[in-house]
């Protein structure tokens, strides 16, 4: 029989620890009494990741822990519980909790409020080959081993003989195929590309412009989110460093030593890094509660309709963006990013604790302050309050940007410290080899499969976060 987790005061139960849910709590515990309820996370890790900045630890500039916030020293009122939720039953009001590898029995979770904050996962395509070969960049496991990746790759090319076959085997170690020209991909093409040109004297046969980069999106433009007039100068830095950038591109197949791709060329490499984008957790799809192109129906409380003590927010949730509404028209829906889902959070929480008597509850309303992108060395773009900036301002921005967004004073220090210490240090050019090929699989890192996408309900894509 499975066991119960019960309590007496009422119980809020959060089910995901992203932007959303982190401040939903930090709200509650700064407003709630500690008597008033009882404050529950259910999450896989005990810490907050800083998505934006992984291509930043993908090339060694960060320190990986230092985009990770301490769950337990953020939130000490919260009483947090390491594992994910795999059902929710509304009319029980119980949540069905599979606890991380080691830490117990699975477990039914009664609730009295319910915060449904679960995120997103990498988006997948039914491509062949791609769950296999295809590697993210979404989580602490991704940003590490494809670090480690790429410097194993020009080890190996560095080693190979002077020979027809050893010719051809190190220029498909020294290429590698990009897809999705959003945030994640563009990012992570142009700060790693920069990245290996301050390490280039590692090897002795073999330098950064030896490496071939292909960044391939099915789009029209590269960083559509920031407009016209930045994506063109983004494309065209990109083109200038020898990035061959094929828009109107998909991939069509993909296996462990060749990419194929939909204008007809067969690509031999051994890197595939897939970021097109996110969709929301499996579990919104296992709720039987409406969606909108994949995310969670919410009215402008973030209440989900029809169940009045059920909350959701963040990527998982279709968010109406009343501060974009059109004249005469319906509110689109906000996109999935980080900004978004700190502030939806914080009136999330102020919702709940509306419910629980104290405060009053508001509808989410927010302007978006902009868009940054980071592309390695003093290259940036960024959009803020719809100013558009390039060159060493737009990385001012984008950097002090990111130190404002990072919810722990003593993570941004140590963010901070690592930046400054690369300006004045060696840059680091260890291949730790700490993550296992078969932990860094899209599969793997989503935790769960997703749920087929239906004709009519496509999920959304961001390439930002």
């Amino acid at each position: 029989m499975q066991r119960v987790i019960e309590g007496t005061r009422p119980r809020v139960v959060v089910v995901g620890g992203g932007f959303a849910g982190f401040s939903a709590l930090r709200h509650l515990q700064r407003h709630l009494a500690p008597d008033v309820a009882d404050l529950v996370l259910v999450n896989p890790t005990d810490y907050l990741l800083y998505s934006p900045l992984l291509p930043e630890v993908a090339t060694g500039v960060v320190e990986a822990r230092h985009i990770a916030v301490s769950l337990r020293r953020a939130l000490p009122r919260v009483r947090l519980l390491l594992g994910r939720v795999t059902g929710v039953d509304l009319a029980a009001r119980t949540v069905q909790v599979q606890p991380v590898a080691g830490a117990g029995e699975p477990a039914g979770l009664t609730w009295d409020r319910l915060v449904l904050v679960p995120g997103s996962v990498t988006r997948q395509v039914p491509v062949p080959g791609v769950p296999e070969h295809g590697r993210g960049l979404k989580t602490l496991v991704e940003a590490v081993f494809l670090r480690d990746h790429l410097l194993q790759q020009l080890d190996l090319a560095d080693a190979q003989p002077d020979t027809p076959d050893g010719r051809a085997e190190r220029r498909a170690l020294l290429t590698v195929v990009a897809v999705g020209a959003g945030y994640t991909g563009t990012e992570v093409v142009a700060q790693t590309q920069r990245w290996l040109r301050t390490i280039e004297r590692r090897w002795d046969r073999t330098r950064a412009g030896d490496v071939r980069w292909i960044l391939v999106d099915a789009a029209s433009a590269v960083l559509p989110e920031l407009g016209p007039d930045l994506g063109r100068r983004a494309l065209d830095l990109l083109r200038r460093r020898g990035v061959d950038v094929r828009l109107g591109t998909a991939v069509a197949s993909a296996d462990e030593t060749a990419v194929r791709l939909t204008d007809g060329t067969t690509v031999a490499t051994r890197t595939l890094l897939w970021g097109v984008g996110v969709v929301a957790s499996p579990l919104i799809g296992e709720l039987g509660l409406p969606t909108r192109r994949g995310r969670l129906v919410v009215d402008e409380t973030l209440g989900v309709p029809g169940h009045p003590d059920v909350w959701s927010a963040g990527d998982a949730a279709a968010v109406p963006d009343l501060a974009a509404r059109r004249a005469g028209g319906e509110p689109p829906d906000t996109p999935p990013t980080a900004q978004h889902a700190q502030r939806q959070g914080t009136v999330l929480g102020r919702n709940v604790a509306a419910s629980l008597g104290v405060g009053c509850p508001r509808a989410y309303r927010h302007r978006d302050l902009g868009l940054v992108a980071d592309l390695g060395g003093w290259d940036a773009v960024a959009k803020p309050l719809g100013v558009p900036l390039t060159g060493p301002l737009a990385k001012v921005v984008t950097r002090g940007y990111h130190l404002y967004a990072l919810p722990a004073m003593a993570n941004r220090v140590r963010v901070a410290t690592d930046w400054l210490f690369q300006t004045v240090l060696p840059p680091e050019s260890t291949q730790l080899s700490v993550v296992r090929l078969e932990d860094a699989r899209l599969a793997a890192a989503q935790g769960v499969a997703p749920a087929p996408t239906r004709s009519g309900d496509e999920p959304a894509v961001s390439s930002g976060s």
